[in-house]
């Protein structure tokens, strides 16, 4: 495997940072089945968050960047926003080495905890994200459905205090 090396976000990364953002976007959009592209816009916004308190990418010898991570801070924790690998370098550990970095540098600045919200159909990310250590339940998000009526985004979800619910 080509060498892939974590390091800090640059001013150059800018158009590759973009181009996860979207593809992140996308991903989204086509589980709950939107059709909504920001062509990545919304990566302007998230550089503009004061909250935000470190940026990294992955950045394989041959491709450039093909991933990012984000570290925000929530008083002496943080949450991690956005995690993405382009769809390419999935499953080679690309994502498992983006997370070891932020926990570090979480562990480094001495944050008591790090949270990170996955969408709930993406079991893979979860089931990823539980296998580096993302095991505890902080909170729930719970959502409405006021258009009442059910169209693609709900279908049959999960078991929750042996409530069902839809994802």
């Amino acid at each position: 495997m080509t060498p892939v090396v974590v390091r800090s976000y640059r001013p150059s990364d800018h158009s590759a940072g973009r181009r996860l953002w979207a593809e992140l976007n996308r991903q989204h959009n086509e589980m709950y089945g939107e059709h909504r592209d920001d062509g990545g816009a919304g990566f302007e916004e998230y550089l503009t968050r004061l909250d935000l308190s470190g940026l990294w990418v992955a950045d394989h010898a041959d491709d450039g960047v093909i991933g990012m991570v984000g570290l925000i801070m929530r008083d002496r924790a943080g949450e991690v926003d956005p995690v993405v690998v382009t769809i390419s370098h999935r499953h080679k550990g690309v994502g498992r080495k983006l997370l070891k970095h932020v926990a570090d540098e979480a562990k480094r600045r001495n944050m008591t905890a790090l949270t990170i919200s996955p969408e709930s159909r993406n079991v893979e990310a979860i089931r990823s994200l539980h296998a580096a250590g993302y095991d505890v339940v902080s909170s729930i998000e719970l959502t409405m459905d006021l258009e009442r009526h059910t169209h693609a985004r709900h279908q049959e979800g999960l078991q929750l205090h042996e409530l069902p619910f839809r994802s």
